[in-house]
């Protein structure tokens, strides 16, 4: 079996791959964290597509900080035989107040 590196081209599927992200919450109590992101391997779903979970914590901020538990959308074709994910979430309230997360995460190989 050979390896895959990042920028290969993949048609179809790759079994066992994972997503990063680096991103920033919305503003809420008058700040963001940032949050730094890397997904489970893909969760197959029936209508041959798949999506990832995600748990986590925003970095320590203003004092706090805030968890998250999350699935992405589904697989979102890019070009060259790779794929994101689009992300939309809460996270948990704390300190009286919660944050959006949404955004895309970065490409992995497979066009699906």
């Amino acid at each position: 079996m050979s390896k895959i590196s990042k920028d290969d081209f993949v048609p179809g599927f790759v079994p066992n791959h994972n997503h990063g992200s680096v991103d920033y919450t919305s503003v809420a109590g008058g700040h963001v964290h940032q949050c730094l992101d890397v997904t489970s391997p893909p969760i197959q779903s029936q209508d041959h597509n798949h999506i990832h979970y995600t748990e986590g914590y925003v970095v320590f901020e203003n004092g706090h900080t805030h968890h998250y538990k999350a699935y992405s959308g589904p697989a979102i074709p890019v070009g060259k035989g790779m794929h994101v994910h689009h992300y939309d979430f809460y996270t948990s309230e704390n300190d009286g107040h919660k944050h959006r997360v949404r955004g895309v995460d970065q490409p992995a190989p497979g066009n699906k």
